[in-house]
């Protein structure tokens, strides 16, 4: 359910991602006149991230932040001069595969988001990410997954969630199987956790944890759909 704005200027937003960037085009898809956000700006590690093409049809700035063989306070020194030259005030990580400098993350505390694809604190933590996370799931045994939108700080996966969803895992599935039904509700999820997040900055409040079960009695979002597709 998009928020009702108003006047109010939305926010403005940069997208990090190292690969493909569909997170990234789920935020996209997402925003209209009533959006509380606006993405101003595509921050990638790779030259040759496919997420660059998704940002340049959608007529994005982008700004190619190479880590290795780098400093980390020349990265977090490059990166925050390009994030205040675009006048950012908040951040999404979509896939993005670096940890990001203690530096950005003091000037943008609680308004960095990234959603990883398990419910942490499971399954998370350096090296933790895409195939890597689903395949372990499957190994594990375990008959439930999900996704997790969560704040960012200095460590891997470690910062306050903010709202998770439940992926039923089957005893027949692969990690690909997994792979394809969490992404489903990552879509989903990512732009309604960034809204909520978005509206309370926007209204000066301090975003709580979001209540899907609230969220979903009072929205139109096909988020049960997925679950019934999922189960």
């Amino acid at each position: 359910m998009k928020s009702e704005v108003g006047s109010r200027p939305p926010l403005v937003a940069a997208a990090f991602a190292s690969g493909g960037g569909t997170n990234v085009q789920a935020l996209l898809d997402y925003q209209d006149n009533l959006c509380p956000w606006r993405l101003a700006l595509l921050v990638t590690d790779r030259e040759n991230a496919g997420v660059l093409e998704r940002a340049h049809i959608a007529g994005i700035d982008t700004a190619v932040m190479p880590v290795q063989e780098r400093p980390t306070s020349d990265v977090a020194r490059d990166t925050l001069c390009v994030l205040e030259a675009h006048g950012v005030e908040g951040i999404f990580l979509a896939g993005y595969l670096r940890l990001i400098p203690s530096e950005i993350v003091h000037r943008y505390r609680r308004r960095i988001l990234n959603i990883h694809p398990a419910l942490l604190p499971a399954f998370g933590g350096k090296g933790m990410y895409g195939m890597r996370v689903h395949q372990a799931v499957v190994d594990a045994g375990i008959s439930m997954t999900g996704v997790t939108v969560h704040y960012v700080d200095e460590e891997y996966d470690c910062g306050t969630i903010i709202t998770q969803w439940q992926v039923p895992v089957r005893p027949e599935d692969s990690a690909e199987d997994v792979a394809a039904r969490v992404l489903k509700v990552e879509h989903r999820l990512y732009p309604l956790a960034a809204e909520h997040v978005c509206s309370a900055l926007i209204d000066g409040r301090e975003p709580g944890p979001l209540d899907l079960p609230e969220l979903l009695s009072t929205t139109t979002t096909d988020l049960e759909h997925i679950e019934q597709e999922s189960g």
